[in-house]
Formats: C-alpha cells, sequence, structure tokens
C-alpha cells in the first residue's frame, strides 16, 4: 500500500476548490488594481482601507476591521504605512478614552478623489469582460462565500 496521495486527488483540489479559485481571482484582480493604484502610492488593499474611512464620522477599529474582515492586529499594521504617509490619522474616542478613531485626512481625501476615477475605469474594464448579470452574479457569489463560517 502507497503512502503517496494520488495525482488524481490533485487534480480534483484543482479543478473543484473553491479557496484555490477565489485565491487566484483575488490575485489576479490585486495585481490588475494594484498596477492601476500605484501612481497615486496605494495598493488596493490600502484603498479599500481608506475607502473604508471615508464616513461621515471617524469610525473606531473594530467595524473596519469586520468590514475589511481583517483581525485588528492586521488593520493596525496595515495603518502604519498610511499614518507614515499623512492619509491616516487616529485620536481618542472621546466617548471611551481606551478606544481610537481612525480619520482620513485631507491628504488621504485628495489621493482618494484623485484614485476613484482610476478605480471606476479598472472596474468598469473587468465588469465589461465578464457575460451577462457575472459582475453582479460574482459580487452576490463572493458575499455569500463571505458570510460562511
Amino acid at each position: 500500500m502507497s503512502n503517496r496521495l494520488p495525482f488524481e486527488t490533485t487534480l480534483e483540489v484543482r479543478d473543484t476548490c473553491l479557496c484555490l479559485h477565489a485565491q487566484r481571482a483575488a490575485r489576479a484582480l490585486a495585481r490588475r488594481f494594484d498596477e492601476a493604484l500605484k501612481p497615486f502610492g496605494l495598493t488596493n488593499g490600502q484603498f479599500s482601507l481608506l475607502m473604508s474611512l471615508n464616513r461621515p464620522d471617524p469610525p473606531p477599529l473594530g467595524p473596519v476591521a469586520r468590514l475589511l474582515a481583517m483581525d485588528r492586529t492586521t488593520l493596525t499594521a496595515a495603518l502604519k504605512p498610511l499614518e507614515r504617509n499623512g492619509l491616516v490619522a487616529s485620536r481618542p474616542d472621546p466617548k471611551d478614552r481606551r478606544s481610537r478613531l481612525l480619520i482620513l485626512t485631507e491628504k488621504g481625501h485628495e489621493t482618494l478623489i484623485a484614485a476613484v476615477p482610476v478605480w471606476r475605469s479598472v472596474h468598469a474594464e473587468i465588469d465589461a469582460a465578464l457575460p451577462g448579470d457575472g459582475p453582479d452574479q460574482a459580487r452576490r457569489l463572493l458575499g455569500a462565500l463571505g458570510n460562511i463560517g
């Protein structure tokens, strides 16, 4: 009896694993948006993080982490370069001094204002490449996958 996994199992995983397919798609999209956002000094993840702070009132860390499906430690690390570049600031929450509020700075707003038209253009290209209601269907399915667990 062999203690090697059959190659057919590798093919099964390659062809059916939702996680693998989601990771591959995420990497392809990330590369496309990273390239488009590079002139603004942003990665796609940083763009999403800055956009999550574009609210009427500065949010605390917890809700932003939940929106981005990140743990607080990872979010804190992701904020550091944005703070160093003057795009984000934080201040104590007046309602709970143990908590901090995340603030999109004026420079952060200006960066988003400049980057959004490029994001829209790339997004339109990707949407156009998907057939029929593919973009909406993809968002619905990804949203459902994001709620598993």
